[in-house]
């Protein structure tokens, strides 16, 4: 007997559906978005204009957030370049995955989510800024630079050429790496994982040649907190070695030639400083000097006229407009440069089902407190700047004011992957935030530890619990002292309230929540006095240990 029509569409309505349910994995990953994420070394949210215009234009930078949305409560777990690194890769925090500070290494063991992607069929490159270890897993092509590397005709480490070096600067060199692996090895069957990692604008800042005589002219507003004298906080602080006047390079931070330090009587306070200017400034060849000198040294030979008659006042102000000079200068290189990463994605099509994320490895102090450098769980080092586009998912314009952190990345990535995420990373996926689906966001407090201490800028030892209204912090080793803030009231962060009787109740409650945070990431005031110790064995086994020599130089 002879099927019905009724019972062959039935039949062929299951095959397809069975079909449909059962697609080869290749095929089911062209729908799976590539993913191109962009940092940089220690910028500002406050030098972005997405944030803040009062300082620079970022129209690049801009656009991402213009496409999609600007995180405005983003932070890091533990504010430092090598730790956050790790952190973002491995999804967990420093204490679990070992990389508490910049001295101590990775632990290879980890498991990090580009070698997820990777073994999820992912195509993975990185190019940049690592800033630990000289063969990152997971990736099928990458050329990093050695530790911070050079802003002039850096050396870079690559998977498959060696050792080389490259003239020009290093942020047009990274894009161009970036561009060209875009252009000629990236696949057009497999979704792709695109880490685009820049040095700038760490120190020492170098501004690229076309940009040091356009920046060395302006005139940039100074901070509230400029001359802060830390009345209202506890000695973390203010024994902070950050200042701009007392703890700022010369030569390496400020540009004053060595020779003019020395006409001048201007000492080496660091021992470090001398040797940073010849060592970044050293690397340029004949050209790139000449145009540097063009500017620099009138700059040097008026100082030269004003300094003797320059009042501490004058000298901090000085530096302040020195400092944002270089380091914004830096920063308009970036701009530049993911402007041509965005303007590649539109002229070949690859905006479309694409995560574009833009952050930096954590926040940093522009004059803030009278401060560089970061470090601190205070806004300006804790806070850090998160834009994230993918038209078509996340609405064009949007903020989010939640807590997020660099602790979310790798789940976020992996869940948009439709990859399962590993039980131990302790993140939570940003997706219901991007997807508009915020009823499924829960989370109300974060958690921070800073452990790099004693060492350059010698900011204390703490962790802390931190909430949209209020922030408790733990500092101790050789103190055991407590600051209380009233982020709403008291945005800049001026008057510890821990011991006042308005806020007991607060206060309580924040110690309460701040032990089941610890408890929930696994943290304990046993496993810090562990790493303390470990920390103060490998010191102890320098002749450097706590000399100012050790703790005004180093890697930071």
């Amino acid at each position: 007997m002879r099927p019905s029509i009724v019972q062959v569409s039935i039949i062929l309505i299951s095959v397809f559906v069975f079909l449909s349910c059962n697609q080869p994995e290749q095929e089911q990953s062209y729908q799976r978005p590539n993913i191109i994420f962009i940092m940089s070394d220690d910028h500002a949210y406050q030098a972005i204009s997405a944030y803040d215009d009062r300082l620079i234009q970022t129209p690049n930078i801009d656009r991402i957030a213009n496409m999609g949305m600007l995180f405005t409560n983003a932070s890091v777990t533990n504010s430092i370049c090598a730790p956050s690194r790790a952190t973002i890769l491995t999804g967990k925090h420093s204490h679990i995955n070992g990389k508490t500070d910049n001295h101590f290494p990775f632990d290879t063991t980890n498991v990090t989510f580009p070698q997820l992607l990777q073994e999820a069929g992912y195509q993975t490159a990185m190019f940049g800024k690592l800033h630990f270890g000289n063969n990152p897993k997971g990736f099928d092509q990458f050329k990093i630079l050695p530790g911070q590397g050079g802003y002039y005709n850096p050396i870079f480490i690559t998977k498959n050429e060696g050792t080389y070096e490259i003239e020009g600067y290093v942020t047009d060199i990274i894009t161009d790496m970036t561009l060209d692996w875009l252009e000629n090895e990236r696949k057009a069957d497999q979704p792709f994982f695109l880490a685009y990692l820049h040095k700038a604008p760490h120190r020492e800042w170098l501004p690229a040649e076309r940009h040091i005589a356009e920046f060395a002219q302006k005139t940039f507003p100074e901070p509230a907190t400029l001359f802060d004298d830390y009345s209202g906080r506890g000695s973390a602080a203010k024994e902070a070695e950050m200042n701009l006047l007392r703890h700022m390079n010369w030569a390496g931070d400020s540009k004053i030639y060595p020779e003019v330090m020395d006409q001048l009587g201007i000492p080496d306070a660091s021992g470090w400083d001398k040797g940073a200017f010849e060592r970044e400034v050293g690397r340029m060849n004949a050209t790139q000097r000449a145009n540097w000198d063009k500017v620099y040294q009138p700059m040097n030979e008026a100082f030269v006229q004003a300094f003797p008659n320059m009042r501490d006042e004058e000298k901090m102000r000085w530096r302040y407009q020195r400092y944002m000079q270089d380091y914004l200068g830096t920063i308009a290189s970036v701009d530049e440069n993911v402007g041509r990463v965005l303007d590649y994605l539109e002229a070949n099509g690859l905006m479309e089902n694409t995560i574009i994320v833009y952050t930096s490895d954590q926040g940093f102090y522009l004059g803030d407190h009278g401060w560089f450098d970061k470090r601190f769980v205070y806004d300006e080092s804790f806070k850090t700047p998160l834009l994230v586009a993918w038209p078509g998912k996340v609405k064009a314009g949007s903020r989010s004011d939640e807590l997020v952190q660099n602790l979310d990345f790798a789940q976020t990535f992996l869940e948009a992957a439709g990859i399962p995420q590993p039980e131990d990373m302790q993140g939570e996926s940003l997706m219901p935030l991007l997807t508009g689906k915020t009823d499924k966001w829960t989370r109300d407090a974060v958690y921070y530890h800073y452990y790099e201490y004693p060492s350059i800028h010698m900011v204390k030892r703490h962790y802390a619990i931190v909430t949209k209204e209020y922030k408790l912090i733990h500092f101790y080793y050789d103190v055991d002292e407590w600051e209380l803030y009233d982020r709403l009231n008291d945005p800049q962060e001026l008057n510890n309230v821990y011991n006042d009787p308005a806020y007991k109740e607060i206060r309580q409650k924040l110690h309460q929540d701040l032990e089941a945070l610890r408890e929930k990431y696994g943290d304990s005031s046993e496993i810090s006095q562990k790493l303390l110790e470990e920390y103060l064995d490998k010191l102890r086994g320098t002749e450097e240990r706590l000399a100012p020599s050790f703790r005004k130089t180093g890697s930071d």
